[in-house]
């Protein structure tokens, strides 16, 4: 009996000794011990942001906001991902599509685009034969028809004026120096003047002050070089003829298709100024020099034109059917997937088919069917690509500062992301500045009709075409602000002409941050409980706070979070 009790309290003793050794530390210990892990592992972000991802809290690199901890709604995001609102997809009817494989025995035929410029071998150039002053110009205007034997112009030239009197001078001498003669004749030869017109001087004896130059060629006049009153030397152009009875149809061809082509070959040309008709032709040439800007080389096709159906610049079409024999499956997209930057083909991938969450991806371009585009590599089947509103999607990657057309990843990081402004943009945002704060005192009225009228005038001003200078990213820039305010423009209700006047917020202010010497202090300012209580930002010209996003509702809601002086 007593030994039963000895082993029944010895199993207790060790039952509670393993549950110590196993469980020995307190919840709260235990507890602690996860928090510890937890502010280890934390990540900081931006709220306006969400891309910006950094170990410790600060102020976030774009907008200099203060970072907030990372929820894990946010912890998903690859550092060449970033997200848009289904609010901007909407106003910016970005599309998707997904990719599938496709067969490309489409009669093995490949589009090209192009235009019609002039035959070159058939153009001219009038020139004054003699030097001295244009007296007389019948020609106005370029395009006008000219007809071989036309008189153009009547120059006078002091040279062929005294050449005239020693033509008269050696008449009278020709019997007895009949060699000077000759010479000062073939003298006046050489400025084209013909026999009738010598012969008339010689027996006139009159010596004329202007010379007529009359039109070698048939054709449109497509550059006028000189005015009245304008002295030209001997051998200068006066005017650039073309003869258009025939035209080139000149095509670029990438450099991955150049090996599809080949003199001789047919090649059906189309064009949208003439429906419904379509004009056979020959490949007449293909330039062997590769342009490295575009990659491309010129092809072009002589087209016969003597009913004047082809103007040149007009855009043309070619189908040219190559005798390349291809069944297998290849993977082909729309053409308006693809951004070209010269050096890489790139597209936008959506990574996640339940979110809006996009990255870039290079790719490599076969040959070009249609208004479609052959993929040697990059993408796989079923993967879902931007097809509509490319180069929004690339904008607003540009803006956070994730791979892009204007970027690459490993040139760029949070810590990087700050910008030069030049003068020439500070110019453009300082004199904007009074413009947008008329926009926003609507918004602080919440007066929708005002709104429209405001964003209009804040449109017109920021879209001046006198900028120049301005750097590709400074372009960008002014490209998404010109987008949200037409945006705002277009917007039907105050609430989603507010909900752009957030992202247009968002932009100014990462690049109102970067300005300098400016004459009056700017306030940047914030409301916690805007944008679906995700907080937004907006400018102001005075600390005190007028909130644009709730107007009477809460007109003093917010806080100064910046300044800029």
């Amino acid at each position: 009996m007593n030994k039963n009790i000895i082993t029944i309290v010895l199993a207790i003793l060790f039952g509670v000794f393993a549950g110590w050794f196993i469980f020995g530390n307190s919840p709260e210990e235990n507890q602690e011990h996860k928090h510890q892990e937890t502010a280890k592992n934390q990540m900081w972000t931006c709220s306006m942001h969400p891309q910006i991802m950094q170990p410790e809290p600060g102020d976030c690199p774009i907008c200099g906001m203060d970072l907030i901890p990372a929820t894990s709604g946010s912890d998903g995001l690859q550092p060449d991902e970033f997200k848009l609102t289904k609010n901007a997809m909407a106003l910016a009817n970005i599309q998707t599509t997904v990719v599938g494989n496709s067969n490309s025995t489409s009669n093995n035929t490949i589009s090209l685009s192009g235009k019609i410029v002039d035959n070159e071998e058939t153009n001219a150039v009038q020139s004054s034969y003699f030097t001295g002053r244009i007296e007389t110009l019948n020609i106005n205007s370029t395009g006008e028809q000219v007809k071989k034997g036309q008189l153009l112009a009547l120059i006078y030239s002091p040279e062929l004026y005294a050449a005239q009197q020693e033509l008269i001078t050696a008449a009278s001498l020709k019997s007895t120096q009949p060699q000077l003669y000759n010479a000062v004749k073939n003298k006046l030869k050489l400025w084209k003047l013909s026999d009738a017109q010598i012969n008339q001087i010689e027996s006139s004896g009159k010596v004329r002050d202007k010379f007529p130059v009359y039109a070698t060629v048939s054709g449109i006049v497509t550059q006028k070089l000189v005015a009245e009153g304008d002295y030209v030397k001997q051998g200068e152009p006066i005017l650039k003829i073309a003869d258009l009875s025939s035209v080139w149809a000149s095509f670029d061809v990438y450099e991955n298709q150049i090996q599809q082509f080949k003199e001789g070959q047919n090649i059906e040309i189309t064009t949208n100024a003439i429906p419904n008709k379509t004009f056979e032709a020959q490949v007449d040439f293909i330039n062997p020099i590769l342009n490295t800007s575009t990659r491309t080389v010129k092809l072009r096709a002589v087209l016969n034109n003597k009913e004047d159906l082809f103007k040149p610049g007009m855009f043309v079409k070619g189908l040219v059917k190559t005798d390349a024999k291809k069944t297998e499956e290849v993977i082909q997209i729309p053409a308006t997937a693809v951004m070209w930057t010269g050096e890489r083909s790139l597209v936008y991938v959506q990574t996640n088919p339940d979110e809006p969450i996009f990255k870039m991806r290079d790719v490599v371009l076969g040959n070009r069917v249609g208004d479609r585009y052959e993929i040697i590599s990059g993408l796989e089947n079923q993967d879902i690509i931007v097809t509509n509103g490319t180069f929004t999607v690339d904008a607003a990657a540009q803006l956070q500062g994730k791979k892009s057309m204007m970027n690459s990843p490993e040139k760029m990081s949070s810590e990087q992301m700050t910008m030069d402004v030049s003068e020439a943009f500070q110019s453009l945002l300082k004199t904007n500045l009074s413009n947008y704060y008329a926009l926003k005192e609507a918004f602080v009225a919440s007066n929708s009709s005002e709104i429209h009228k405001k964003a209009q005038a804040l449109n017109e001003s920021f879209s001046t075409k006198n900028v120049k200078g301005l750097s590709s990213k400074e372009q960008t820039h002014l490209k998404v602000i010109l987008e949200f305010i037409k945006n705002i423009e277009l917007a039907k209700t105050l609430a989603d002409q507010r909900s752009q006047f957030v992202g247009l917020n968002e932009t100014l202010v990462s690049v109102y941050k970067q300005i300098s010497e400016i004459s009056d202090s700017i306030f940047i300012q914030k409301c916690p409980m805007a944008n679906n209580n995700k907080g937004a930002i907006w400018l102001s010209h005075s600390k005190v706070i007028e909130n644009p996003y709730f107007g009477e509702e809460m007109l003093s809601c917010g806080e100064v979070i910046y300044v800029i002086n």
